[in-house]
């Protein structure tokens, strides 16, 4: 038997009107009328973990925790943000803020909802923490942005592999287009005019976004994400 998902954005107040680069529109990941189809009930993906600490779980249901922790992160650190701009902020950065915080809300609750639907093991809300971030200054604010947002481009990246489900890896693909023009336009901010937006950094050698495994990644994040988790399958205990 098949479980299938219907996911809508009613509700979501992201601004369709504007025209500019890093809108939704027209990269299909709006998600409003999108229906995915989990796994047959033979598969893994009912999997209940007595474990205090949570497990991710095994197979896509792990790597969907996975993005659903990620993205649970950059959804909350955009809401402080939003909630209270940095000192001296000019409309043009509101505006960017101001998007990638919707985004980063729709990245979150569609994963919520995919995961709801296909199984009980469902990552929980995760509490996170900012020891070394100042809201109030623009510098650490973008420096912060800039490391959540490679970071993911690179998660999604390295995880892309271990999916088997193909409504899976087109909508992990989708999202990641995302992320990318987030990374850029932030990079951008920091260094306007230059070619800091696709660096070194972040391109490898044949010009493709790097990508970095989950053990990487979770290690990159660990500093932020209060709550414990264990990813076994993966390495991350």
């Amino acid at each position: 038997m098949k479980n299938t998902i219907h996911v809508s954005n009613k509700g979501a107040t992201l601004d369709t009107g504007r025209r500019n680069f890093l809108k939704l529109s027209g990269v299909g990941i709006a998600i409003a009328g999108l229906t995915l189809i989990g796994c047959s009930d033979n598969d893994d993906f009912e999997i209940i973990n007595n474990n205090p600490v949570f497990d991710l779980g095994t197979g896509d249901v792990g790597i969907l925790n996975y993005a659903y922790a990620l993205e649970q992160l950059e959804a909350d650190f955009y809401t402080k943000v939003v909630n209270n701009f940095y000192s001296g902020i000019s409309s043009i950065e509101k505006e960017l803020f101001t998007d990638l915080y919707h985004h980063e809300v729709i990245h979150r609750d569609f994963f919520k909802a995919a995961i709801s639907g296909a199984t009980q093991n469902i990552l929980p809300t995760l509490e996170f923490q900012y020891t070394n971030v100042n809201f109030n200054d623009r510098n650490s604010v973008l420096a912060t942005a800039k490391a959540l947002e490679d970071t993911g481009v690179a998660a999604y990246n390295g995880a892309g592999k271990y999916i088997t489900n193909p409504d899976y890896l087109v909508i992990a693909g989708k999202i990641v287009s995302v992320e990318a023009r987030h990374a850029s336009a932030i990079r951008n901010l920091i260094n306007p005019g230059t070619a800091a937006f696709s660096g070194d950094d972040v391109i490898d050698a044949n010009g493709l976004d790097v990508a970095k495994e989950p053990k990487d990644i979770v290690m990159a994040a660990g500093g932020f994400i209060k709550t414990p988790f264990t990813w076994k399958e993966r390495g991350i205990n």
